[in-house]
């Protein structure tokens, strides 16, 4: 039968492959105590945990194991290290039963040198939500530091992420992947700043749970200002506040009282018109005169039908107006990432040949 002896485990989901209003559920409220009950795990001497709005990935330090791994319900395979991380991580969470009985088919599971190509991607910004963007980097040196305070990781967790932290340092600075990156949602806040001014006095409403949605969350959560989020079900809303930000609104309730709103971001995935004239006619037509309401609609097709505009003191914005802007540093970003998975596959057995001295 085939063996394989490893080091260092990476299990992990991310935006890549679930919703972000989905993610919450696989979230951990504490992430001190959850690597505290991953250490408990027999065989396993080490975790770290990384998670953001984005990914949450757990890197575990454990024994020899049969690389052919039993189902978990079997007697067999319930004291393999890998299917106790999968229970564990389901003990510390709120998945459904849904959830869980597709457990397996929603969590990657990596070993050895692709964990290390993974952190490499990660640490370098080629695998983050927003190429280049520093917020992975900053997530991955500050659960290091967690980790070493709280006594979660040793020997090989902490050499590894220090290496993986000094390569990709090196990476940013030299291809300038990190230099001057901005976000859809950046441009978005932006724009609607130049437009109507935002300010902590502005009442704001994002509708949306996607990647788009959450562009404009992380910034405005930057700015520190509030929001509501709202979606066609409260359940998206409330999944993506706890892991994003923002104060769950029912959308019906966010339509009823659409006039009271300053500022309105509209970024989903509908095919079809969310806001239109009718739906929004008597509410706005209610509003205080001189009191005016913008709408950015950064959905790809548009969600917002553009009669809306005929309605009093409503300016409406779309997507097109910052397309350029946002396309051109998507583009400049994308010719730099081969240039950085040059370095990548130059110093990865490099790092892995580092990681077998030091098991030994």
């Amino acid at each position: 039968m085939d063996h394989i002896i490893f080091d260092v485990m990476n299990t992990r989901v991310t935006f890549k492959n679930l919703p972000i209003h989905e993610l919450s559920k696989f979230a951990f409220k504490d992430v001190g105590v959850a690597c505290e009950e991953f250490k408990k795990i027999p065989g396993v001497d080490e975790c770290i945990i990384i998670q953001t709005a984005s990914r949450i990935e757990i890197f575990t330090v454990s024994n020899t194991e049969n690389i052919d791994s039993p189902d978990a319900r079997r007697a067999e395979g319930k004291s393999l290290i890998l299917n106790q991380v999968k229970n564990t991580w389901i003990s510390l969470t709120t998945l459904d039963e849904i959830d869980v009985d597709h457990f397996d088919q929603t969590i990657e599971v990596y070993k050895s040198d692709d964990v290390y190509l993974n952190l490499l991607r990660l640490g370098s910004g080629i695998d983050s939500f927003v190429v280049g963007k520093q917020e992975v980097f900053d997530e991955i040196v500050q659960s290091l530091a967690h980790a070493k305070s709280a006594g979660t990781s040793g020997t090989i967790l902490n050499k590894l992420f220090e290496n993986v932290i000094r390569l990709s340092t090196r990476m940013r600075d030299t291809t300038g992947i990190a230099k001057d990156v901005i976000s859809l949602g950046d441009i978005a806040v932006k724009l609607v700043d130049e437009k109507a001014g935002l300010d902590s006095k502005k009442k704001i409403l994002l509708i949306g749970t996607g990647n788009s949605a959450a562009l404009v969350a992380k910034c405005l959560n930057k700015k520190e200002f509030s929001y509501d989020i709202t979606s066609r079900t409260l359940e998206r809303a409330t999944g993506f506040s706890t892991i994003v930000g923002g104060n769950p609104i029912n959308f019906d309730d966010a339509l009823s009282t659409f006039d009271k709103y300053d500022i309105i971001f509209v970024a989903t995935t509908s095919d079809y018109f969310l806001i239109t004239f009718e739906r929004i006619r008597l509410v706005m037509e209610a509003k205080k005169k001189g009191k005016g309401t913008l709408i950015l609609d950064l959905s790809d097709p548009r969600t917002v039908d553009e009669g809306i505009s005929a309605l009093p003191g409503i300016k409406l914005l779309f997507r097109d107006q910052i397309a350029e802007i946002y396309e051109e540093s998507v583009k400049d970003r994308a010719t730099i990432v081969p240039a950085v998975e040059k370095i990548i596959e130059k110093e990865l057995p490099v790092l892995s040949a580092r990681m077998k001295r030091l098991d030994a």
